[in-house]
């Protein structure tokens, strides 16, 4: 027996690949991927996706409407049409109510509107149903407990700054009629906005805040730590991050993220869209400027996950060719910010890469250029946005799943629909595991990870193909788990032993 039971524990620590991080996802499968198309309702897009765990339904907010898919066979249980009101821009779920983010059609930089239904009639809500935010409401969140609907009003002027006077880095002045970025703070027990935090005078810190671009802040992504004390709003466009006292209800600081250095090893770019992948160290920096964010605990420390898009100005007044401000093959292409760059200075937008932080903006992680690698490696890397912003990882799902935390990112720029997976349980040490390629599915927006039937699922809207996927995510036990098992398997190999040697 003895002899049995070692042998079955070195078996458990030899076996080849078993205990490696990259099988963490073995048992990753698709479940259903539903085309919004298909219903016939023109404009209709896959942009954000909610969880209702009250009706095991997911529900998909895309400019016209939401769709209202079964969980369980991503079949359509309804269409609603929400124009009406308006576009809509995002959708969050909580307990039973689902909160629609509206922006007035129009002229977006009038208020916007939060519309509630009912996830079991898919209904308006009872009660106060309509209340009126911000301008461009671009997200919706709820606080944890569900007391607090959090809305990032972005607040984009139609018609920007212009430019001032010659000089390089260029200077715009401000726009004609532009709203302030603020954030709405709604109390869910009144269904009244209590307050709205905005980011006029607000203390600065850290580095690399855009100004003079023509736009003051703009919120476009809120993050709520996990006691519901704080949220991290991405103030893209600014290269900034806003932090927000939810017991105030006022910001306390906008903290600017600094810089990449594209020379550093690590964070190797290619540069040019020509036909021939090269990713090499360059003298150009990148400014992070996240898209989608996400909060997490780890050792009961906040800390916050940003997908660094890059956005320039929708106009793209406030970008230009590296060439026109000297730089040579093979930066002469990139697009960089002309409000940061001059000759022998380039600021490209976007980090590239998704980032960890801590709650005060200081970095902790970078996954460099691991995401652009890892898509070229998988024939999915998109050459022709080389010289913008590489994959764009815009999107950000975190989920605790057996024992660690993984990130998901969702990369708005491959050529098939792709979501890496990291392991970001200690997040110092994160690291890569899988990416999620799925044909058929093109540019994800959103992501949204949930848990039904006991079971892990992440939720993928994709914009371009107009798709929404559903993975089941079952991670394979832990390396002690095999060990255990197969002293048991030994255990029984004894047991039938005996038992034959008894008759």
């Amino acid at each position: 027996m003895k002899k049995t039971l070692i042998s079955a524990a070195i078996a458990a620590f030899c076996l080849p690949g078993m205990a490696q991080a990259d099988n963490t996802f073995a048992g990753l499968t698709k479940a259903w991927t539903y085309s919004h198309a298909s219903n016939g309702i023109t404009g209709m897009l896959s942009e954000i996706p909610a969880f209702d765990s009250t009706t095991n339904s997911v529900w998909v907010a895309g400019v016209v409407g939401v769709d209202v898919l079964d969980a369980t066979t991503g079949s359509l249980i309804q269409h609603i049409d929400t124009t009406g009101w308006g576009n809509i821009n995002s959708v969050a779920i909580n307990n039973g109510l689902a909160a629609f983010a509206i922006e007035n059609t129009v002229d977006r930089t009038s208020a916007g509107k939060v519309v509630l239904f009912d996830t079991a009639s898919r209904t308006l809500a009872a009660g106060t149903n309509v209340i009126s935010v911000g301008a461009l409401p671009d997200m919706v969140t709820f606080t944890p407990n569900g007391a607090k609907l959090l809305v990032a009003n972005e607040a984009t002027p139609s018609t920007y700054g212009l430019r001032i006077g010659t000089s390089v880095p260029r200077v715009y002045g401000p726009a004609a009629v532009d709203p302030a970025g603020t954030v709405s703070i709604i109390d869910m027990g009144t269904r009244s906005v209590v307050a709205t935090a905005g980011l006029v005078g607000v203390p600065t810190s850290g580095s690399n805040i855009r100004v003079n671009t023509g736009m003051d802040f703009e919120p476009e992504y809120i993050a709520v730590n996990a006691a519901g004390t704080r949220a991290y709003v991405s103030l893209q466009e600014a290269n900034a991050m806003g932090v927000l006292d939810l017991n105030t209800n006022s910001f306390t600081q906008v903290v600017g993220l600094g810089a990449k250095d594209f020379s550093a090893p690590g964070n190797e770019i290619d540069p040019l869209n020509n036909s021939s992948v090269a990713f090499g160290s360059h003298a150009a920096k990148g400014l992070y400027m996240p898209d989608g964010m996400a909060a997490y605990q780890s050792s009961g420390q906040t800390y916050i996950v940003m997908a660094n898009e890059g956005d320039f100005r929708e106009d793209d007044a406030d970008r230009s060719a590296a060439s026109t401000l000297g730089a040579v093959a093979p930066l002469n292409n990139l697009r960089v910010s002309n409000t940061e760059s001059s000759s022998g200075n380039l600021f490209a937008a976007g980090g590239r890469s998704f980032s960890i932080r801590d709650e005060a903006g200081n970095l902790v992680y970078d996954s460099g250029s691991i995401l652009d690698r890892e898509a070229f490696a998988r024939g999915i890397y998109d050459d022709g946005r080389s010289r913008d912003k590489g994959v764009e990882p815009e999107g950000v799902e975190v989920m605790a799943i057996g024992g660690k935390t993984y990130a998901f990112i969702g990369l708005e720029r491959t050529t098939t629909g792709a979501v890496a997976i990291f392991d970001i349980t200690d997040p110092s040490q994160s690291s890569f595991i899988d990416m999620i390629v799925t044909a058929g599915d093109v540019s994800p927006e959103g992501l949204k990870g949930f848990v039904m039937g006991g079971k892990h699922y992440l939720a993928i809207a994709n914009e371009v193909s107009n798709t929404t996927t559903l993975y089941s995510l079952a991670p394979v036990p832990e390396p002690e788990t095999y060990a255990m098992l197969l002293v048991g398997i030994g255990l029984l190999g004894v047991a039938a032993r005996r038992r034959k040697q008894d008759k």
